[in-house]
């Protein structure tokens, strides 16, 4: 897709010489053009409730709302947060990977069933000889967390009370400390810095297991009571922003760039691929700016305001 969105630009404007756009400039463009479309799908998507709550949409094939949120869901992403003392990181490509648009929810797991260190190893397994994993409670689904790595898995079947057969293999040396943490969840409140103060002086309103509570606070977030504290206690629910698009090459032919999609760090678009004519809009946009062609732009800009009457 993302050849193609190239190929359409550079095809505009070379039939009238406007000029020459780089690989490096395209890739600029193309990063900020995604972003354009991917933050208009949420205004598209509350312009569509309200046209529904008015009845001025249709249903069925004429239903505008369903594909909007397919489209938006495909950046809906659970992981679990990296612990900092008593905080949790927000989600960073350093600790989850991707970045956060929009946190939707927390999850917090506040029963951790079981502690301890694992005596031998084996494939899908958490072998400890001090367990009582039967004993515990432990079933199908509860998660296992490998201390030493931040990574988790759960559980596929108690196979006795020293062993669990886990859907990953994640340990694999010993003596690794792990924890058991029960698959029940409590959703937690978003809470201001100033509310959460007033509702932790008093008995009746203090945050707990039941009823967490948590706060965003820079590139932290504080979750309450302070005992849910461990790595694999914390799902954070929440939008995450579109990878960033790189249209790579590898060779020169007759002093062009040859497009080669099997570089490292090659990244297509990851908007829809009917975004594709608005991409291309988008992006002359930016090249009309860059080199000073008003034609360009408003070219740009009159298509784009086309796609948005119909």
């Amino acid at each position: 897709m993302i050849n193609q969105v190239r190929n359409t630009v550079l095809s505009v404007l070379n039939k009238n010489n406007y000029g020459y756009i780089s690989p490096s400039d395209f890739n600029l463009y193309a990063e900020n053009a995604q972003m354009e479309l991917f933050e208009e799908y949420f205004s598209n998507y509350n312009k569509a409730i309200n046209m529904e709550n008015a009845r001025q949409a249709g249903s069925d094939y004429a239903e505008i709302e369903g594909p909007i949120a397919e489209t938006i869901e495909g950046f809906l992403v659970t992981n679990f947060l990296i612990n900092n003392a008593n905080s949790f990181s927000i989600p960073s490509l350093v600790t989850t990977g991707d970045t956060a648009y929009y946190i939707l929810k927390m999850l917090c797991h506040t029963n951790v069933i079981s502690s301890g260190a694992n005596s031998s190893i084996g494939a899908n397994l958490l072998i400890s000889s001090s367990a009582q994993f039967t004993s515990l409670g432990i079933v199908q689904g509860d998660i296992v967390v490998n201390l030493n790595t931040n990574k988790t898995a759960k559980v596929i079947s108690v196979t006795s009370n020293t062993t669990l057969t886990l859907d990953a293999n994640i340990f694999l040396t010993t003596p690794v400390n792990y924890l058991v943490i029960s698959q029940a969840v409590k959703e937690a409140d978003k809470v201001s810095v100033g509310k959460i103060t007033m509702l932790n002086s008093s008995l009746l309103t203090q945050p707990n297991n039941i009823f967490p509570s948590y706060t965003l606070e820079g590139d932290y977030i504080n979750i309450y009571p302070k005992t849910i504290n461990q790595f694999g206690q914390i799902e954070a629910v929440y939008f995450r922003h579109p990878k960033v698009p790189k249209w790579t090459y590898s060779t020169l032919a007759n002093g062009e760039p040859v497009f080669n999609q099997s570089q490292p760090d090659y990244q297509d678009f990851e908007l829809p691929y009917e975004d594709t004519y608005r991409l291309v809009m988008k992006i002359l946009q930016y090249c009309g700016m860059s080199i000073r062609e008003t034609e360009v732009t408003q070219f740009g800009i009159i298509q784009e305001q086309q796609i948005n009457q119909q």
